[in-house]
């Protein structure tokens, strides 16, 4: 086990980038918090896996995940915020001020915390899925299936996520093709009732995914496998990932409240965790919308929150 090597104290810690972690940021500086934010090891977040999003306001003709993501963290460094690549490998929430270390070497002492580490989508694992992921394999419907409109996709996954991925991708594409490895769909009944009663969805029950297929341009299909022995293609342009996601809150189990999926809970309205001082924004506490605006928006939140909450221990001390 390494020894730390030195010790900073700061008024406000970011952990975690992304639309939340950089738009706390760019409003911690501009309120002369001075935050630190560490990035993590996927600098950006998810959306740097995507190609152009076109969702975002602001952006008419659209964006590039990667492209977007940058301009934030510019706009966050132009107000001042520290920005560093690197990650925190464990937090102590139990003392004050707070103990955090980066990168198993730096200690961090921090009046205030705000926590966007994101969620992971759930993938396969398989390498045909990983090759083509951002060119037809997705894990998010609304913000990739306009992409796809009047043709062909696959969604897999049995549960409400990937019902309600099929439904919506139903209203833009001409056939859905939902793969589902039982033989029932695990999703609520309402939500059974409504793929049953869609006309341009296909039900494969007992079917899992050997291979994703495609070639240079991007998804062409996919090879399914019946709990029989019998495969088959399915020809679609899209792969859409139903299956769920991991909250990337390891790091604050036993210390924070989290609900049973594992997303940070916080007070209904605001960004304030179960511990005062320490606030959560984007997709680590939102299991439902999981979009880049709500995360930005959830990060202005808890950069708001972070500011009232230092004024008000200052007055106290």
């Amino acid at each position: 086990m390494q020894s730390i090597m030195d010790t900073e104290k700061t008024r406000c810690l970011i952990i975690g980038s992304g639309p939340a972690g950089y738009t706390a940021a760019i409003y911690a500086s501009r309120a002369n918090l001075n935050p630190i934010l560490y990035e993590g090891t996927e600098p950006g977040g998810q959306l740097t896996s995507t190609t152009d999003i076109e969702n975002f306001p602001g952006y008419p003709e659209g964006i590039s995940g990667t492209a977007m993501m940058e301009d934030l963290k510019k706009q966050a460094q132009r107000f001042g915020a520290d920005v560093r690549f690197g990650i925190i490998t464990s937090v102590d929430l139990s003392v004050r001020p707070f103990k955090v270390v980066a990168d198993g070497r730096r200690e961090i002492e921090t009046d205030a915390l705000i926590i966007s580490t994101g969620a992971t989508a759930k993938y396969l694992g398989l390498a045909s899925e990983q090759r083509y992921k951002g060119m037809g394999v997705s894990a998010c419907a609304t913000c990739d299936g306009f992409f796809y409109r009047k043709k062909d996709v696959i969604v897999v996954g049995g549960g409400d996520t990937a019902c309600e991925e099929a439904t919506y991708l139903a209203t833009l594409c001409n056939k859905v093709y939902m793969v589902v490895r039982k033989d029932y769909l695990r999703a609520s009944k309402a939500m059974q009732e409504r793929v049953m009663k869609t006309p341009n969805i296909e039900v494969l029950f007992g079917y899992t995914t050997v291979e994703v297929l495609g070639d240079e341009n991007g998804v062409t299909g996919a090879l399914v496998r019946h709990t029989g022995g019998e495969e088959k293609v399915i020809d679609a342009f899209g792969f859409f990932l139903g299956i769920g996601h991991h909250p990337n809150t390891q790091l604050f189990e036993g210390q924070l409240e989290l609900d049973k999926e594992g997303y940070i809970k916080t007070v209904p309205g605001s960004s304030q965790t179960s511990v005062k001082g320490v606030f959560a924004a984007g997709d680590v506490q939102d299991p439902r919308y999981r979009q880049a605006i709500t995360a930005a928006g959830s990060g202005c939140m808890a950069a708001l929150d972070c500011e009232r909450y230092l004024l008000d221990i200052q007055c106290l001390q």
